[in-house]
Order: C-alpha cells, then sequence, then structure tokens
C-alpha cells in the first residue's frame, strides 16, 4: 500500500512539473510573438529539452547572418505551444458562446491535459475569460488590448494629432481623442489648451463609458440590441444632478448622437465642466471619438456652438484621411 501511495504521489509530481513547464512555455511564446521579441522563441533549446521542441512540422523559419563568401543557411525551429495556443484562440473566437475544454480538446484534437494547460495560461493573462458557470472560454479583453496597440493605436494617432492641434488653436480648448475599451474609454492622445485654467488628463486614463458625451458617442458605433444588452446590464451611472440615468431616455441620447453626428455634455459628469464629443467612422480602428473639453465660464451656449462645428469639421478631416489610408480596413 505504502508503494502505491508513493508512485502515485510521484505521478502527480510530475504532471504538476510537466503543467508548470507548458505553462511557461507558453507564456514566453505568446509574450514573444505579440511584443515582436524574436529572441524569445527562435532561440536555440537546450539540449535536454531539444527532442521534445524539435518536429518535422509547424516550423518557424529564419536565416542566420552569414559572412561574404559563404551560403545562407536556413534553420527552423519549433514552435508547437504557439501553434497550438493559436488554434485555441480561432477556434474560441469563431464561437459565439465559447468552447469548454472538451469541446476544445475534440473539435481541434489536441490532448485535453494539453488544452488546460494553455487556456489556463492564457486566462492569467487576460487573454481568455472562463465562464464559472457554464465552464467556457471566451476571448478577453487583454487580446484585444494588444491588438490596438499593435495595429491601431499609434497609426490613429499620427494620422488625428495635426486636425486635433488646428481644432485647439481654433477653440482654444483641450482637445482628447480615445477609444472604446471593453467597459471603459481609454485616452490616446491629447492636445493641451494654452489656457492657463484648462482641463487635462494623460494618454492611457480610462474614463468611464457611460459618463459624458464621448460615451454617447462611441456607444451610437455599437448594435441596438448588443447597446441595450449593455445599457440594462451597467447602465448610467449619476455623476451629478443632470447626469441622465434613466435608461430608456440614456438611449434615445445614444441614438440622438448617433444621427446628428456629435454629443454634448452639459455638467453631466463633472460639475462645471462642458464637453462636446465626435466619432471618427472607420473599420481599421475601434469605436473612436475626439471631444473637446473645457469650464462652463469659458465654454458658453455660443461658444458650444462654434465647438459643434469646428469639431465636425475635424472629424471630417480625420475620416478622410483614415479612409485614404485603410479604405477597406486593416484586415480586409
Amino acid at each position: 500500500m505504502r508503494e502505491c501511495h508513493a508512485e502515485l504521489g510521484s505521478a502527480s509530481n510530475k504532471i504538476k512539473m510537466k503543467y508548470q513547464t507548458l505553462k511557461s512555455q507558453t507564456l514566453n511564446l505568446i509574450q514573444g510573438m505579440v511584443q515582436g521579441d524574436r529572441k524569445s522563441f527562435l532561440q536555440e533549446p537546450k539540449k535536454e529539452t531539444r527532442q521534445n521542441i524539435l518536429t518535422k512540422v509547424n516550423r518557424i523559419w529564419y536565416f542566420k547572418k552569414v559572412h561574404p563568401g559563404e551560403r545562407m543557411k536556413k534553420i527552423t525551429y519549433s514552435a508547437p505551444s504557439v501553434k497550438k495556443a493559436f488554434k485555441i484562440l480561432n477556434a474560441i473566437s469563431d464561437s459565439s458562446k465559447g468552447l469548454g475544454i472538451s469541446d476544445l480538446s475534440k473539435k481541434l484534437k489536441i490532448g485535453k491535459s494539453t488544452v488546460h494547460g494553455i487556456t489556463t495560461a492564457l486566462e492569467e493573462m487576460g487573454i481568455l475569460v472562463r465562464d464559472p458557470l457554464y465552464k467556457r472560454y471566451t476571448v478577453g479583453y487583454s487580446l484585444l488590448e494588444l491588438c490596438r496597440t499593435a495595429y491601431g493605436k499609434l497609426e490613429l494617432k499620427d494620422l488625428a494629432r495635426k486636425p486635433m492641434e488646428k481644432l485647439m488653436e481654433r477653440v482654444g480648448e483641450t482637445v482628447f481623442l480615445g477609444v472604446l475599451n471593453g467597459d471603459h474609454v481609454t485616452i490616446v492622445d491629447m492636445v493641451e489648451s494654452r489656457n492657463e485654467m484648462k482641463i487635462t488628463s494623460p494618454p492611457g486614463t480610462r474614463l468611464p463609458l457611460f459618463a459624458g458625451s464621448t460615451g454617447k458617442v462611441l456607444l451610437s458605433q455599437i448594435e441596438r440590441e448588443k447597446l441595450r444588452e449593455m445599457i440594462q446590464k451597467k447602465g448610467p451611472v449619476r455623476y451629478t444632478s443632470k447626469t441622465v440615468t434613466d435608461p430608456r431616455q440614456y438611449l434615445r441620447e445614444v441614438e440622438k448622437a448617433g444621427k446628428q453626428g456629435y454629443a454634448v455634455d452639459d455638467e453631466e459628469y463633472i460639475p462645471g465642466v462642458r464637453a462636446v464629443a465626435a466619432p471618427l467612422l472607420s473599420t481599421a480602428f475601434p469605436p473612436a471619438a475626439i471631444w473637446v473639453v473645457g469650464f462652463t465660464s469659458t465654454l458658453d451656449d455660443q461658444k458650444v456652438k462654434m465647438v459643434i462645428r469646428e469639431i465636425q469639421e475635424t472629424v471630417k478631416e480625420i475620416n478622410r484621411s483614415l479612409g485614404a489610408t485603410y479604405p477597406n480596413g486593416f484586415l480586409a
């Protein structure tokens, strides 16, 4: 009996060690691919694990630097964990309701233990989200943020920067650029006002989605059914006495913002602060918007009308640049 317990304990330890190794390799390989750090997943494997890593399929190719007169040698290294991880991600993203470990194992013909190790690692990184009730995985927001960082944020910032600077000079108030990022708004860029008293917030700042004019113009770009669901689940929160908290009225204001192409925030988010926001329309990026923010003392009713005209002209200019650079979107 003692020998049996000893054998079971040894087997359990081996399984734990294998899982930790697989988890570590997956984390390193995924991070290396996303960040473009080729060294992290193209480096030569250790001798004791070489046979486990090198295979005849699913290989990554690169060329070794050679000196003049030498022939270029093609060297191959395999990354099966990365291939399996991306197969799992693709399968989950194609499923509207998500997939469990058994579903993934059957669909992709990958062992359950391997699927469990990879999905656990991806969940810890925030790339996957697991439903505790149905035990299904769906794509997480971290993957969305990585994609935006790699493909959208810098290009959008570059295209919008000059028009934003010109807008700030014309209206004299701080101008922001932001994107819809899951359940919040992320500021991507800012052109600060020259006024001594001004509204400012650095890039990377998170703002509540259901706050002010920015959320309304971003939400206006979402499908109506999904929008209704979001409002019912999270709904507008009261920040000031002027905040719209009734779900039906808030939905009407979002739809109005979508039709007229702008939204006005009259002290709905912060007392004494007004804002005008307008959406950027391009399939190349996640829903994005620019907005002008100022104090009620400088952004009076007459100036708000002027800002609406100016921000719409700025949006048209940025949209033309987006259409010229990405006429069919990134993935077309």
